[in-house]
């Protein structure tokens, strides 16, 4: 949530050659001023003046170390001084809140994961600031430098503004969640779609680190999308989801909770995955389903083993997942896909599912090269909110208001 107005020219400038300088400190330290003039490709004063300020707020710190090749003096480095910089990272997911304590490495330093009912006499932003009061009172004891506090949730949710417009399993409408918290807390707030901000994860500490256009699609209870383009999070400012699952692929199809007929979750879905191997199991007498309680983890087992009804069920969705994924290829041309799923489990039933699709049906110069790949954390937690702290020290966002104490 930006709680200011932009910033002039010369000061976007400088937050953005700060938050560039961090960056690499963070990637290459130790590392020296000189090396870190040609990487940042700034004038040796520029990087002179803002290294300064970040030793002066206690943010980056000089060490020893020897280059490579050279055997006289320890050369001068710099790193991250991350350990007296703490944030709080949430994650609010139906029936549950995560609270994490992270210093600015991105290390947990406590967690606590409390019930959060979908119903109750206060509303649920009352009931979340108390949460977040109660947090800190019970751990005030490892508290240092409290930097901000970014929270991640499914709903439609304005990233600008910090308004939860709306959050399913909850009565909420038009909720200003980072406004409120951060009138209470004096800090900066930052609120983004859990699939989004697993996305951007994903980037900075996982699976698609380093690649800088990257699709990620979540197959669970709904169906979402996250998008790396040019190492960044699509329309990360406002509305980062891309909105695949209420994306309608069939007119004459179920009808969604939306209010449509036939979007791409009545089919994908988990849920609706399970609904169908039900509705099929009857007349396939020869399931070994029928030997057990029908899961997402028993289906994905039987279809590794073989069986013919939970393996066509999970390819049925490979399938739809492939040609929504075959439409963004043509439209992003991304270096990687990475699909973040319970349905993982039977990866070897559902990637070929989607890549086949994939390849029959996107451009074949966009499509022949891509890498399909699972999600390297299969449940994120709380680091969907750390990525957004990382991304807006890497911005300068974050970064200069630190400096500015």
């Amino acid at each position: 949530m930006n709680l200011d107005s932009q910033p002039g020219h010369i000061d976007q400038i400088k937050q953005t050659n700060a938050g560039v300088v961090y960056r690499l400190i963070d990637h290459y330290g130790p590392i020296s001023r000189i090396e870190l003039s040609k990487r940042a490709q700034l004038a040796p004063a520029s990087i002179t003046k803002i290294v300064r300020e970040m030793l002066d707020a206690h943010l980056v710190q000089e060490t020893e170390f020897q280059e490579p090749g050279s055997r006289g003096r320890p050369a001068i480095g710099l790193i991250l001084d991350t350990v007296a910089w703490h944030y709080l990272a949430v994650r609010i997911q139906p029936g549950f809140i995560t609270l994490t304590l992270r210093d600015l490495s991105s290390r947990t330093l406590q967690e606590d994961r409390l019930p959060l009912a979908a119903s109750a006499a206060m509303p649920l932003l009352t009931r979340l600031q108390e949460l977040v009061d109660a947090f800190f009172i019970r751990h005030q004891h490892l508290l240092e430098r409290l930097t901000a506090i970014a929270i991640t949730l499914p709903g439609l949710i304005n990233a600008a503004s910090g308004v939860v417009h709306r959050m399913p399993g909850y009565d909420v409408q038009e909720m200003p969640l980072g406004e409120t918290l951060s009138a209470r807390s004096g800090l900066p707030v930052f609120v983004q779609h859990d699939i989004s901000a697993w996305t951007l994860a994903e980037s900075l500490f996982g699976a698609s680190r380093g690649a800088q256009d990257v699709i990620q699609i979540v197959i669970d209870e709904t169906v979402g999308a996250g998008v790396i383009s040019g190492g960044q999070l699509l329309h990360k400012s406002g509305r980062a989801l891309v909105e695949i699952g209420h994306t309608q692929i069939d007119p004459y199809g179920q009808q969604c909770y939306c209010g449509n007929h036939g979007c791409l979750e009545t089919v994908a879905s988990t849920g609706s995955l399970l609904q169908l191997a039900a509705q099929r199991l009857p007349a396939q007498p020869e399931s070994r389903l029928h030997q057990q309680a029908l899961t997402l983890e028993s289906l994905c087992q039987a279809a590794l083993q073989g069986d013919r009804l939970a393996h066509d069920v999970i390819a049925g969705v490979g399938h739809h997942i492939g040609r929504m994924l075959a439409m963004m290829v043509n439209i992003f041309n991304p270096q990687q896909i990475l699909i973040g799923s319970p349905l993982n489990l039977a990866a070897d039933v559902l990637f070929p599912a989607v890549s086949s699709t994939i390849r029959q049906q996107a451009l074949p110069a966009y499509s022949e090269a891509i890498q399909l790949a699972p999600a390297a954390f299969n449940d994120p937690g709380t680091l969907g909110a750390a990525a957004l702290i990382k991304d807006a020290m890497y911005s300068g966002h974050l970064l200069v208001k630190l400096l500015q104490g």
